[in-house]
């Protein structure tokens, strides 16, 4: 698996090892073959035999710095024409380059007379040298595409493992947000003030049956869409707020500063909620004596800003921190079309979670 934050073309040593490798029995055995079709047409010739494995050594060093190059400028990452069109130029620089080195290793050899060459000499017409230019880059070219078909075919194969992987992740986070959502003593809590209220205010009762169950199917329905409008939330808000009090009594004291025109604003699923939520259960929840929560919410420069404010200390509460609902709601917010932006933060004695959203 990659790294995280490790570009998928990126190679680790053990992968540099295997294709120095593989490259090098690739081209040992182009010098195999080379060689022994040369000797079938020509007869042993040792400039033949030198031929076979300087051009093999040639291809090898070539390939290996055209893939070093692919790498490192990120040429995989581009589209097919760009892609093609810079292996294309490394293949013709690279043949080019082999024909022009063994040329002139060939002739210093040859001039030394330590090789012996079919015909006594070496066949340098224009012709020739071309046909020679030509087989250099179709063997090279071809070499390129199947190193290029493959790393691509990994590179797809890797990124749909990633993504794949991502969205076990969102699926794992939403399923633990909404499993918070719906945590036993929230439920538990409303039920037996439910059985309270039942013989001592039946007409309270009833509307709280009435807020438990919007409340509940709210949460149920949560990631049926991207986006709700504020409204939406703040009527769930509300209902959340109003089967709270009836458990925290005098404990719960709740201001309320916004103004109508951001009603049509709009805001991921859960996500006021889960701060209100999370202000009362790590704040007012372990604060004796409880305290005030703050909620306000502006619309600034085309960007919804909403605060949620609450006595307490950060990383205490029931449990130990702030839970997988804010994490839920930054991956929300970070797979956005348009980005949002969440903070929390200590200010005095108080805890402010801040959100902004742009429309």
């Amino acid at each position: 698996m990659q790294a995280a934050g490790e570009p998928l073309d990126a190679d680790t040593d053990k992968q540099q090892r295997r294709f120095l490798a593989i490259n090098g029995a690739v081209w040992a055995a182009y010098a195999g073959i080379s060689l022994s079709f040369g000797t079938l047409v020509f007869g042993w010739y040792s400039g033949v035999a030198a031929i076979s494995v300087l051009m093999a050594a040639l291809l090898y060093l070539a390939s290996a710095l055209l893939r070093r190059r692919a790498l490192r400028h990120g040429w995989l990452q581009r589209d097919g024409l760009a892609l093609a069109a810079r292996l294309l130029g490394g293949v013709l620089a690279g043949a080019t380059a082999i024909q022009l080195v063994l040329a002139l290793l060939l002739l210093s050899l040859a001039g030394a007379g330590w090789i012996e060459l079919p015909g006594g000499r070496m066949d340098y017409r224009p012709s020739s040298v071309f046909g020679y230019w030509i087989n250099t880059a179709i063997v090279l070219g071809l070499w390129t595409a199947g190193w290029a078909g493959g790393r691509s075919l990994r590179r797809a194969r890797q990124s749909e493992l990633a993504r794949l992987k991502a969205e076990s992740e969102r699926l794992a986070l939403e399923r633990d947000a909404l499993r918070a959502r719906l945590n036993p003593h929230f439920v538990f809590n409303a039920l037996n003030n439910l059985r309270a209220l039942i013989n001592e205010d039946p007409a309270r009762a009833r509307e709280m049956v009435t807020r438990l169950s919007s409340t509940l199917r709210h949460a149920l329905e949560h990631n049926a869409r991207d986006w709700v409008p504020l409204a939406d939330e703040l009527q769930v808000v509300e209902d959340y707020l109003a089967i709270e009090q009836i458990h925290y009594e005098q404990r719960l004291r709740v201001r309320r500063d916004w103004s109508d025109d951001v009603r049509a604003a709009l805001i991921p699923p859960m996500a006021l909620q889960l701060l209100v939520e999370n202000a009362i259960r790590h704040g007012i929840a372990v604060t004796p004596g409880g305290g005030e929560l703050r909620l306000r919410i502006g619309m600034d420069a085309r960007t919804l800003r909403v605060e949620v404010e609450n006595p307490g200390m950060l990383g205490q509460g029931a449990a130990g921190g702030h839970g997988v609902g804010l994490a839920y709601l930054r991956d929300r917010l970070a797979r956005a079309e348009r980005p949002g932006r969440f903070e929390l933060r200590q200010r005095g004695t108080d805890v402010l979670a801040r959100l902004e959203i742009p429309q």
